[in-house]
This record gives C-alpha cells, sequence and structure tokens, in this order.
C-alpha cells in the first residue's frame, strides 16, 4: 500500500508533509507533490501533516480521486525528489478551499 496526493495539493503545494517522511519518496513539479509508490513505506507520518489535506492512502482514496493514484506513479518518474520544507507559493491561500483543480495541473 501506499499514500496518494490528491487534488487538493495542487496550487498549494505546501510541503509540510516532506519534512516528515523518512524515505523522501516526495517529488516535486511545478504546482503539486506526488508520493512514490515505490518508495513509500505506508508509515502514516505525511498524511496529518497536509495542512490541505490532500494526502491519503491508497485504501481510503475517495472515489473521485482514485485517478491520482495512477498520476502520482507516472509524475513520480519524472519530477525531482523534494526532501526540505519550501515556502508555500504566494498565493496559496486563495486555493485552499478551491474544488475541481485538475485543469490547472502543471506537468
Amino acid at each position: 500500500m501506499t499514500f496518494v496526493v490528491t487534488e487538493s495539493c495542487i496550487k498549494c503545494k505546501l510541503t509540510d508533509c516532506v519534512e516528515v517522511c523518512p524515505v523522501d519518496c516526495f517529488h516535486e513539479g511545478p504546482n503539486m507533490l506526488v508520493i512514490d509508490p515505490e518508495e513509500c513505506i505506508d508509515c502514516t507520518l505525511c498524511e496529518p501533516e497536509c495542512p490541505v489535506e490532500a494526502i491519503f492512502s491508497e485504501d481510503e482514496l475517495p472515489e473521485e480521486q482514485k485517478q491520482f493514484l495512477k498520476l502520482n506513479v507516472e509524475l513520480s518518474e519524472s519530477w525531482p525528489v523534494i526532501t526540505e520544507m519550501k515556502d508555500a507559493p504566494e498565493d496559496a491561500d486563495d486555493w485552499r478551499e478551491v474544488k475541481d483543480k485538475f485543469q490547472y495541473l502543471e506537468r
């Protein structure tokens, strides 16, 4: 099993989760993070750290977010690993409550 970063992370890209990851499984894209399922050890540390509740265990992934499991796999293959917390994007707070953000995903 793995954890999955979902749509809520798009345009927020808060990196609180990265700091607690013991295996460096997070990868950073232009406007969101993803988790490499091959590296994730299912430690559960990242899930409660996400301020926008964008991280779910694979078993608890909401039906409308299932596409993000495949997307995390795909994007973690090309995006670089991120191991340290960074400042949030300047407009991250404007995006926290926005729903249906998939169209804004930058690859």
